[in-house]
């Protein structure tokens, strides 16, 4: 019997792929379940996948590497997709199908399978990461396929076919969790004008709820990776993990957003990103100390371009490789310490160091110095405006 790799989640699109895949393929599923930190959730899944149909599953721990090759490089990179989102599903996808790619060549499995619907962007990450890693794979997108038409559908598909699910017609969230972010699409979300209810969050608290003293935390980057957190040396796993407690608690990292989908339509998701958005704050920060202006400002750039990149499913592309390059050389200065203060909900850089700082209070100062000389300013202005004092000339001398 031919053999398929099942991105496994245990959630209610994966849960009902197993029995369709079956039945409408004939196939041998082996479901594959990445861990990026969901915790809790990954509990009963292996019984699950077993109990619904999977001949097996693998259950990989792939938090380090995630945090290491696919985490900090968007960290490093600045990318934050239309000013708002920190990108926790966008990469979590080609490391997953990455993972899947390397499982179908051990199991000789011909083709991978997911749970991306077709009006999202995951059925893209998946599908770009598996041409670009085996393009001989067969892809099955079982929402282009079959007759399921929402979650409802799939709930009765569910029940019908004796799936344990958690979701139900009332409580209808789809969520996506890893160490980096919690999602929150569907139900009453799908209206931008509903308020999202603090009952959905699992990450953070209500600002309101937050503690009524702010918190200071503070961060050690080496060449632009976080590596401490108030001056205790952690690991990449250990250290997001007690970012997103500390933040959390004190209700930051709560983004609402109507994103511009790759497929073309609007969309509106709630995101949960406590200790992501303390690192992006911290790291921005430093990078003002510590980077040029040409460089800075053109690596602003950069990240939109790379949060695209990513947001678009291709990490494994050509010019993405290229901007990693770029972004790498940018960091080689950026070390240094970031003080942090989180007040019901607001995350404040309120203080930097660096060995390699750019800024100098000799010459920043409005005491007197001996460094800098203001009469240099009026040669510099004269020059720096002669093209706008030509034009005026100009456009005088057709006056007359």
């Amino acid at each position: 019997m031919a053999k398929v790799v099942l991105a496994y989640s245990g959630g209610l699109d994966t849960s009902i792929i197993i029995p369709w895949l079956k039945e409408n393929y004939g196939y041998e599923v082996v479901a594959m379940c990445a861990d990026l930190g969901q915790g809790e959730e990954l509990a009963p899944l292996h019984d699950k996948a077993l109990r619904t149909g999977a001949t097996s599953i693998y259950i990989e721990d792939l938090r380090r590497e995630f945090v290491t090759d696919f985490i900090w490089p968007v960290l490093k990179s600045g990318a934050i997709y239309e000013g708002k989102y920190l990108l926790g599903t966008s990469f979590a996808r080609p490391l997953i199908a990455k993972r899947m790619v390397e499982i179908a060549h051990q199991e000789g499995a011909e083709a991978i399978a997911h749970g991306a619907t077709g009006k999202g962007n995951d059925q893209v990450r998946f599908e770009l990461t598996t041409k670009a890693l085996d393009p001989s794979l067969k892809i099955i997108a079982p929402w282009r396929e079959w007759n399921i038409r929402s979650r409802e559908d799939a709930i009765d598909y569910a029940q019908a076919h004796n799936v344990p699910v958690t979701a139900t017609k009332e409580k209808i969230y789809s969520q996506d969790r890893n160490l980096w972010h919690l999602s929150h699409e569907g139900g009453d979300l799908e209206d931008p004008w509903n308020e999202p209810q603090g009952r959905m969050f699992q990450l953070t608290v209500p600002p309101e709820k937050a503690p009524d003293v702010p918190t200071y935390i503070e961060i050690d980057f080496e060449q632009g990776v976080p590596v401490a957190l108030d001056g205790v040396k952690l690991g990449p796993v250990e250290l997001i993990e007690k970012l997103n407690e500390i933040a959390g608690a004190n209700g930051v990292g709560v983004v609402s957003l109507v994103e511009n989908r790759l497929v073309g339509m609007k969309s509106r998701g709630v995101y949960e990103c406590p200790g992501g958005t303390v690192l992006f704050t911290a790291h921005r920060e430093l990078e003002n100390l510590t980077l040029d202006r040409r460089t800075f400002h053109f690596k602003e750039q950069v990240a939109v371009l790379y949060g695209e990149l990513v947001y678009d499913g291709n990490w494994y592309s050509q010019l993405k490789k290229a901007l990693d390059a770029f972004i790498d050389s940018t960091q080689e200065t950026v070390t240094g310490t970031v003080r942090v203060k989180l007040y019901k909900g607001n995350c404040t850089a309120v203080g930097a160091k660096s060995p390699y700082s750019l800024y100098r209070l000799d010459l920043a100062t409005f005491s007197a110095d001996d460094i800098y000389s203001q009469k240099d300013a009026e040669g510099f202005i004269n020059l720096f405006g002669l093209p706008l004092k030509v034009q005026a000339l100009m456009e005088k001398s057709l006056k007359k």
